[in-house]
């Protein structure tokens, strides 16, 4: 099988390869548009800034190419917010194959305790309503590093609570995007991985 990780200006793109091989299955790191279009699975990962990121997609024609594929395709981190419509991060105008928008967590100063921005670590997954959930329970922990979010609609698969409940997962057609890194989500994070390898 031929698996393809976009290669742009975003960092965490080794580490997911990394967590592949682990499992016994080998990818390409490239931003070949060839490639990318042969590709069965494409993985569209990242940690970075959205309006940055949109500029580089733009300017190497990765937006459009992303796009028009017709693959599964799964988005994790910054790459589920750069497949929304909208970012309040720098205004930023995204791919738009989700109409959810991303906003930025406001932090919760209550008087017993104050929730912190961003949100960093592991926490409970819920509302699981797709294939890529085959074999994971409600309430499940992975791992997530953000401090922007894609608020619930109608493509949320998952959804997780922190400050306030946010799509943890998206899906539209073949395109599938997780907030949380599974690649840093230990057993439950690769079954993850496995069952969108696993996509026909």
């Amino acid at each position: 099988m031929n698996i393809v990780i976009i290669k742009y200006n975003a960092g965490n793109i080794e580490s997911v390869k990394n967590a592949l091989s682990r499992l016994g299955i080998s990818a390409e790191i490239t931003a070949d548009h060839d490639k990318i279009r042969a590709a069965d699975k494409v993985i569209f990962p990242g940690v970075g800034e959205a309006s940055t990121t949109m500029a580089y997609l733009r300017k190497k024609g990765l937006d459009k190419i992303i796009i028009s594929l017709k693959q599964p395709v799964l988005g994790i981190c910054l790459g589920l917010q750069l497949m929304c419509s909208y970012s309040e991060e720098n205004n930023t105008t995204c791919l738009g194959i989700f109409e959810e928008e991303v906003k930025r967590f406001i932090p919760n100063f209550g008087e017993e305790f104050i929730i912190k921005v961003p949100h960093m670590g592991w926490n409970a997954i819920y509302n699981l309503s797709d294939k890529i959930f085959s074999n994971i329970l409600e309430k499940e922990y992975v791992y997530f590093v953000h401090s922007y979010y894609a608020a619930l609609g109608e493509h949320t698969i998952a959804t997780c609570k922190y400050i306030l409940p946010f799509s943890a997962a998206l899906q539209k057609n073949n395109f599938f995007a997780t907030q949380f890194h599974p690649e840093k989500s230990g057993k439950l994070g690769a079954e993850i991985l496995k069952n969108f390898i696993a996509l026909k």
